[in-house]
């Protein structure tokens, strides 16, 4: 009988070591060097100042008064002009502020570097002045002609688009 006992520990103390080992496998695999082609976090260009999107005040066009309708300009700041701009570049070619831009998941505008890094996009606060024909489009967002008013850019996430 005693030797019977003595297996059972025997057997029981193995089975113990065996799972605790099973156990640990787990944490020290999880702090290892992590993945080494993770993209780096975002950048928010708009903490520096920076005026990413480049923008030549010069090529956009004059507002006069007393032409028709196709000729005169409306002023988009905000989530429409944000929204204009991932709309001017969702399909361009390329890396950086002329490259291709994204709309993620929290209704912000973003580019990717040449790293892979992320970059917030930000309209300039005077707005980005476009024909109103052009502008029409925009109305329902907050910042169309300056409004306080309307929609944001979330819920409108892009399929293609890396997540953030």
């Amino acid at each position: 009988m005693n030797t019977i006992y003595r297996e059972h520990k025997i057997v029981s103390r193995l089975l113990a070591v065996l799972l605790s080992a099973l156990l640990t496998v787990p944490l020290l695999t999880s702090c290892g060097g992590g993945n080494r082609t993770a993209t780096p976090p975002p950048v928010d260009d708009t903490i520096s100042g920076r005026n990413v999107t480049n923008i030549n005040p010069a090529n956009q066009p004059e507002v006069q008064k007393g032409l028709s309708t196709g000729q005169k300009v409306g002023i988009l700041a905000g989530a429409a002009a944000l929204y204009y701009l991932y709309n001017q570049h969702k399909n361009a070619q390329g890396e950086g502020p002329q490259g291709k831009y994204y709309l993620s998941k929290n209704g912000r505008v973003y580019y990717r570097d040449s790293e892979n890094r992320a970059h917030w996009v930000t309209p300039p606060p005077e707005g980005i002045r476009v024909p109103e024909s052009e502008a029409q489009k925009y109305r329902d967002y907050q910042g169309y002609n300056n409004r306080a008013t309307g929609r944001d850019l979330t819920g409108l996430t892009s399929s293609s688009a890396p997540a953030i």
